[in-house]
């Protein structure tokens, strides 16, 4: 049985698309919140909270609900399709919006558009195991990863090449490029995958969760519970920690170090690279030294990141270097914690356990903007890395009360794998 990695390339286009949007959103937006229509930093961060809220009611919901569909496209398709169009049609708003001056259009286009991605979003991710049988599912979802990773780099490169370095920059050019992506992409997946001639019936797996045997039934044990929540906690400490630096950096990097025009996403750019190239080194060294030590690492080099960003008063090229050790920090994280929370769920509730660790990290990431926010308006734009660094320190104390669900990952059967995180 081997992969067909021509239809999980088409497959993953949806995926693609769904990243492209999501940093153009990052970065952007708040920058038009805040020099268009002149809302503060706590304010901002409110709005820029509001997609993960909507993301909490409406990703199960019509996760759900693509489950009972039956059409000619089948089931998850259609949500794509029509989503991706009327996300395509609203992001075309906002630039107008923006340069009118007009707030009412501005809100009011981003909330529609808010919720037209997420009708599609969780679709788009079920279309893979949908027609992709279980035991190729770990190479299917690294060629997602990569796919959305690029879709990441391309609105960071556009962001760089379009947003000219003026007072007031214009985005229609940047926000047409990332639409036109998302159009072509899901135009191509729409006519080359027939989704219901491609679905497939997998058998189900009669020895799943064997290592977890004398825990498929009643509570987990109280020593497990405890981890658990140490992790949990984890997770949501230091995605309060990075997120802050996400959202915000943006705005950071006009304000503070005086960047012009796209110039700020060099930086990402350098992070997101550099994370993708450590993951195949991070799953070595994971299956070495272990998932928990391999986070610890993660989140000893994202602290340093974080500290030694608050030491530069005006941009270096250093920062770059900055840069690319909080990418590798996040994705030495990344890899490992949500494999932790699995493996500490029994072996019939994994689906109960993924919500956890989505419910925490969400968590974070609707708090977060709203509170660094408040601190970058009423102390100091300086905050933002001081409070990355309290509480990525604070992760760093609860991660290492974690007791249990270190397993060693097995060796990776192929360097593709490496990338399903």
């Amino acid at each position: 049985m081997k992969l067909n990695y021509k239809r999980t390339f088409l497959i993953s286009l949806a995926f693609m698309s769904i990243c492209a949007f999501w940093q153009l959103y990052d970065t952007i937006i708040p920058l038009m919140l805040q020099n268009t229509f002149k809302l503060g930093e706590t304010v901002t961060g409110t709005v820029m909270a509001l997609d993960n809220v909507l993301a909490i009611f409406l990703l199960p919901v019509f996760g759900a609900y693509s489950d009972k569909v039956n059409t000619k496209l089948g089931k998850r398709t259609p949500f794509i399709l029509f989503g991706t169009i009327s996300a395509v049609v609203l992001m075309m708003i906002l630039p107008a919006a923006d340069m009118l001056g007009n707030m009412v259009l501005f809100v009011t286009t981003l909330l529609l558009l808010l919720v037209a991605m997420g009708s599609y979003r969780s679709p788009a991710v079920a279309l893979m195991p949908d027609v992709t049988p279980k035991p190729l599912r770990s190479k299917a979802n690294a060629v997602i990863n990569l796919m959305g990773a690029a879709g990441g780099v391309f609105s960071l490169v556009m962001i760089k090449l379009l947003v000219k370095q003026v007072d007031k920059p214009d985005y229609i050019f940047v926000f047409l490029a990332v639409a036109a992506l998302m159009l072509i992409s899901v135009m191509v997946l729409v006519s080359r995958v027939k989704e219901n001639k491609l679905a497939v019936k997998s058998e189900e797996e009669e020895g799943e969760g064997e290592e977890q045997s004398g825990r498929d039934t009643g509570k987990l044990p109280k020593e497990v519970q405890r981890s658990l929540i140490f992790i949990l906690v984890s997770i949501f400490l230091w995605f309060m920690a990075y997120n802050a630096v996400t959202t915000a950096f943006s705005r950071y990097a006009v304000k503070v170090w005086d960047l012009k025009g796209g110039s700020f996403a060099n930086c990402l750019l350098v992070a997101t690279i550099a994370a993708i190239i450590s993951y195949i080194p991070i799953g070595m060294l994971s299956g070495k030294f272990g998932r928990k030590n391999t986070i610890i690492g993660g989140i000893l080099l994202l602290t340093a990141s974080y500290f030694t960003g608050m030491l530069f008063q005006e941009f270096s090229v250093m920062i770059y270097l900055v840069f690319a050790v909080t990418g590798i920090g996040w994705a030495a994280i990344n890899v490992n914690s949500y494999p932790m929370v699995v493996e500490m769920s029994k072996g019939s509730e994994v689906g109960k356990y993924t919500g956890l660790y989505y419910t925490f990290s969400m968590s974070a990431q609707i708090i977060t903007p709203i509170v660094s926010g408040f601190l970058l308006e009423h102390i100091s734009y300086y905050t933002l890395f001081p409070y990355a660094v309290v509480f990525s320190l604070l992760s760093l104390c609860t991660m290492l009360l974690v007791k249990h669900g270190d397993a060693r990952p097995e060796k990776r059967s192929s360097l593709l794998e490496n990338f399903d995180s």
